[in-house]
């Protein structure tokens, strides 16, 4: 799939701006996992860039009109990727991609939220001071944890380094992301 079909879908479901770049955050990070681990960028990026596309206009049906539209159109691998990115849905993740998908979503939020509260942003942010914030439950209090630390296992990456590989993903988008320090 290609990135402007998949931004176009995300922008037809999609319109505030904290769900576009979380979106496009996660994209970031799949399209990194994907070169990492020798897959097609463009499919890894569109799973994240869709992969909450729905979850705005239709939470109760979420991920179910993202799935059955990209089946539409035959891109069922990442429909399938997407319909495993909450491991309570009890999907199998029979695809390299619906684990990286299931890593990489809460995680990267969770980095994002580690992010802003600094006053230089991502920029030489350490695993360190996201883990430290990782044990704090008040901290992102939404934010299932036990659902990150099932997502790194079943892709088979040490939290940590998960958390690092973020960062570095992330890093070089802060002015984009809105991640740079301010001034």
């Amino acid at each position: 799939m290609q990135r402007d079909s998949a931004d176009a879908i995300l922008r037809e479901m999609t319109e505030t701006d904290s769900l576009l770049r979380h979106a496009r955050t996660v994209e970031i990070v799949m399209r990194a996992l994907a070169e990492k681990h020798g897959e097609d960028p463009d499919a890894w990026g569109a799973a994240g860039l869709l992969h909450d596309a729905d979850y705005e206009k239709w939470p109760e049906d979420h991920p179910n009109r993202i799935v059955a539209r990209l089946r539409e159109i035959g891109e069922d691998t990442i429909a399938h990727a997407i319909s495993a990115h909450y491991t309570k849905w009890n999907v199998p993740y029979d695809t390299l991609m619906s684990k990286a998908l299931v890593a990489a979503d809460e995680l990267t939020g969770f980095c994002v939220a580690a992010a802003l509260v600094r006053p230089e942003r991502i920029v030489g942010m350490k695993p360190k001071s996201v883990l430290k914030k990782f044990k704090d439950k008040a901290f992102a209090a939404k934010v299932e944890r036990d659902e990150i630390l099932r997502g790194c296992e079943l892709f088979g990456v040490e939290l940590r380094d998960q958390v690092e590989f973020i960062i570095g993903a992330l890093t070089p988008h802060a002015e984009e992301l809105g991640l740079a320090a301010p001034g």
